[in-house]
């Protein structure tokens, strides 16, 4: 339990921060800026592929091929990659809020920060996922946390001196990408072009399609959703900063397993337990976030608690179907298991084109239950295959 904790809270203290800037942006500013998270969360999901491809699978191909230049490589093409398409998305800023049905006036400024701050982040990003391969986490994690706090500090530090938008993101974006420069400097190593791209596809194939599917599940459905109007948007908006950072804290659920399993120290009964343990704790954090930062804003209730439902209902279901899907990709059939996630994927992106302002919501339900009932069922058939690390 001990290490699930340590875990989870790692990952929840690199979320909070972000999560804390918009709500902090949205009071001293403009309550409306919250909406910025949603209205930018899709192109959060090109940051994850790109990710794939040149950052975790270049590393990958840097172990298994003995490749010691394709991490810089990935490195260089995936830092061209990712100016070109942000780049496109930027020139295009216009045509992509209007099709998140959203208002250009009051949004463009803000949503420019949003995008060109990825843009920077994934080059940070290309830097601390060398570190952790080179099993240099404690220096990772002190970067990372510096990098978060600058961009915090800044942002709402210039927002109270100033009610300039311009002024305030420049300053914000100049102070980041000062710092990454610092970063990358320091962690440069020559190297020769040299990188196989569909090696980098193939190891991380899993994490690359979930990466496209939940672009497309938020593409297609928040704009859905977001046609229904400003109170739906603020709703679903608010809900999704509350439960965030949680989320990724839950991540820590399946490192848990994933290091348990490849030990043959797993155990499925403690590891439920401790998932539950886990999830009363973040239920807690949620309710204090909803209760602190709910009057602040101008929500419907009723709009509010349904969102809000679909969350609840996903992290019941989620620490059930995640441990058993770790142990049957690791110790029955990675390509079943995976398939089996692919489906679910198809079932959620299908909902989020429904003419429904929920049709996110209904789809992570839809996605949820599949796999709840399907892993459940190969799990109960297959567990026992290696009773060495499954104890019941």
């Amino acid at each position: 339990m001990k290490r699930l904790l340590k875990i989870s809270l790692d990952f929840a203290l690199l979320s909070f921060i972000p999560v804390l800037s918009w709500f902090c942006l949205s009071l001293i500013l403009d309550k409306n800026l919250i909406n910025i998270f949603t209205l930018t969360y899709p192109i959060q999901f090109i940051y994850y592929i790109i990710k794939s491809i040149f950052s975790t699978g270049a590393n990958i191909s840097k172990e298994k091929d003995k490749n010691k230049d394709v991490v810089m490589s990935g490195l260089l093409i995936g830092v061209i990659s990712s100016f070109i398409i942000y780049g496109f998305i930027l020139f295009n800023i216009d045509s992509y809020i209007n099709y998140m049905n959203m208002d250009i006036k009051t949004y463009k400024i803000f949503a420019i920060y949003s995008i060109i701050q990825l843009f920077v982040q994934q080059i940070f990003n290309f830097i601390i996922e060398k570190l952790y391969y080179e099993d240099k986490n404690v220096l990772a994690n002190k970067y990372s946390i510096t990098f978060n706090l600058i961009n915090f500090l800044v942002l709402i530090i210039s927002s109270l001196i100033t009610k300039n938008k311009i002024i305030i993101i420049t300053i914000t974006l100049i102070s980041i990408f000062i710092y990454v420069l610092y970063i990358l400097k320091n962690n440069l190593n020559k190297f020769k072009l040299n990188i196989n791209i569909f090696k980098c596809i193939k190891y991380d194939s899993v994490n690359l399609f979930n990466g496209i599917a939940f672009f497309l599940i938020y593409l297609l459905g928040l704009s859905n959703a977001l046609e229904y109007g400003e109170s739906y948007a603020l709703a679903l908006t608010f809900v999704a900063l509350i439960t965030d950072t949680q989320w990724d804290a839950f991540e820590a659920i399946k490192t848990t397993a994933q290091i348990d399993i490849s030990r043959n120290e797993f155990n499925y009964k403690e590891h439920r337990k401790n998932a539950y343990k886990l999830l009363a704790i973040l239920f807690l954090s949620t309710t204090v976030m909803f209760l602190a930062l709910y009057s602040f804003y101008n929500l419907n209730f009723k709009l509010t608690i349904i969102y809000l439902l679909f969350d609840i209902i996903n992290f019941v279901l989620f620490p059930i179907y995640t441990i058993k899907t770790c142990y049957l990709q690791l110790e029955w059939s990675p390509f079943i298991t995976t398939s089996n996630k692919i489906i679910s994927s198809v079932l959620r992106v299908s909902a989020s084109l429904l003419k429904n302002p929920f049709c996110t919501g209904i789809g992570q339900i839809v996605s949820s239950l599949y796999q709840f009932i399907t892993i459940n069922i190969l799990f109960k058939k297959n567990y026992n295959i290696n009773k060495k690390v499954l104890k019941n």
